[in-house]
């Protein structure tokens, strides 16, 4: 499977009561179809994983994988901080119709390089599905060429990488000579460092689930050497998408409020334990929306 382009991650749709309304997961796919997404992505951190009881994560892994009905893979997303427990996931999502694994390498403290390097291997060596990893570290440095060397030297099924920061282009290249194009790099963070990040060789952008016909733009433009298109589409949505990465639990009631005014949500409801916007908050958020919904209708 050789993934590239727009894949977004599925938000949790929750009811005013903070059940989950699996109802809308089917419509969310359909519209990830029609939009040109690649894959989806779920339960991750934009689908609130953190929340959710396991019970819930498998039947929300059950009902993307049924909607999809094949028309595009379906990434699970399997976190843990135990090597021992990871596997168990990962091996539960394979059944589950899973297309490829992602897993978030645990930086809840500090590891060491080798017990990332052990995680990793571990999750790759717990199923046959290719492995994308996932490093977020606010706190330090994110996983670098010598690791992903020598996860790639054992795990034939280790497919690609996706970074929250920007300033990896070099690391893209470098990423890209030293296993042969084997190993695909994507970036997360919302979006936001595409256009910087689609010169150096990215793969593809992991954002929400709001705007994936607006990026799926981007990239094409962008791909087809066209960046003065591809810039005009990213400076209307820029300024939502750099409001909504203030911290997670803001992209989460920005995402969902966009989706809910785009109907593809019956509901913007973000579960507790989650932040309150303030009435100033509140109105910028409605004029952003206003705005990015005057980007999505041009592309009509």
């Amino acid at each position: 499977m050789r993934l590239e382009g727009v894949i977004p991650i599925l938000p949790t749709p929750f009811d005013q009561e903070e059940a989950i309304v699996y109802a809308d997961i089917g419509p969310l796919v359909d519209f990830a179809v029609e939009s040109g997404a690649t894959a989806v992505g779920v339960p991750a951190f934009g689908s609130e994983f953190y929340k959710l009881s396991g019970r819930e994560r498998k039947r929300l892994i059950d009902v993307a994988t049924e909607s999809a009905q094949g028309r595009l893979p379906v990434i699970v997303q399997c976190n843990h901080t135990s090597p021992q427990v990871i596997a168990d996931i990962v091996k539960e999502a394979e059944i589950s119709g899973a297309a490829a694994i992602n897993t978030a390498l645990p930086r809840a403290f500090a590891p060491s390089e080798a017990a990332i390097v052990e995680y990793a291997q571990t999750v790759c060596q717990s199923t046959s599905l290719p492995v994308i990893l996932q490093d977020w570290n606010p706190g330090g440095p994110t996983i670098g060429l010598d690791s992903i060397k020598q996860i790639h030297e054992v795990c034939e099924n280790f497919s690609g990488i996706k970074y929250e920061e920007s300033g990896i282009g070099p690391l893209i290249r470098q990423i890209e000579t030293a296993t042969e194009g084997k190993i695909r790099v994507f970036t997360g963070w919302g979006g936001m460092y595409l256009l910087e990040l689609i010169p150096a060789g990215v793969s593809g952008a992991m954002p929400g689930f709001s705007l994936i016909d607006v990026f799926d733009h981007i990239w094409q433009a962008a791909v087809d050497g066209n960046m003065t298109k591809a810039y005009g589409l990213y400076s209307g949505i820029a300024p939502f998408v750099q409001f909504s990465l203030q911290n997670l639990e803001m992209f989460h009631h920005c995402e969902k409020r966009l989706l809910q005014r785009r109907g593809l949500l019956s509901n913007g409801k973000v579960r507790a334990v989650t932040i309150t916007l303030n009435p100033d908050q509140e109105n910028y958020l409605n004029l952003l929306i206003d705005r990015t919904l005057e980007v999505i209708s041009s592309l009509k």
